[in-house]
């Protein structure tokens, strides 16, 4: 394979997204599900005694997230906002958690440096983000008449 082709877009497939990009976001979906979700539906599985609800809800969606990945390595595109979400809460979490205990020293040895340790590769995550076809996708108001999105009050 020409490695310029990696990088280059193909508008044929995947509205011009490279495959660069492709592959790297299955890549990563696919990481999620082999890494997260085992993780994750071990905790669910294996629980015993009343839950804390917090706990929960953060084992939940350690399990929902690498589930729905599936669909993303088949339709990486369609499937973008899941990168976003996870790109999010781990940046929030290294910026909120991880940060402070590193700035006061304490970090290396916490029970929060494992995790931050797994979350420090977000900048490769979102190196694979195709951010142009997100912006057009996700973000820019779509070109042509304004009207045509509005419901059509005569109907």
């Amino acid at each position: 394979m020409n490695l310029a082709y990696a990088f280059t877009s193909n508008p044929q497939r995947h509205e011009g997204v490279r495959p660069f990009n492709i592959w790297g976001l299955r890549l990563f979906y696919f990481l999620m599900l082999i890494f997260v979700a085992p993780v994750a539906f071990q905790g669910l599985l294996t629980h015993e005694g009343p839950w804390d609800p917090v706990r929960a809800v953060t084992v939940c969606v350690w399990a929902a997230y690498p589930s729905l990945a599936v669909f993303g390595l088949v339709h990486p595109l369609r499937w973008l906002p899941l990168m976003f979400f996870t790109i999010v809460y781990k940046a929030l979490w290294l910026g909120f958690i991880a940060l402070p205990l590193w700035q006061a020293g304490t970090l290396a040895g916490s029970p929060a440096e494992e995790i931050a340790n797994a979350f420090i590769g977000i900048p490769l995550m979102a190196a694979v983000v195709p951010w142009g076809y997100a912006y057009r996708t996700y973000v820019r108001w779509p070109r042509g008449n304004a009207t045509q999105l509005l419901p059509n009050p005569a109907a």
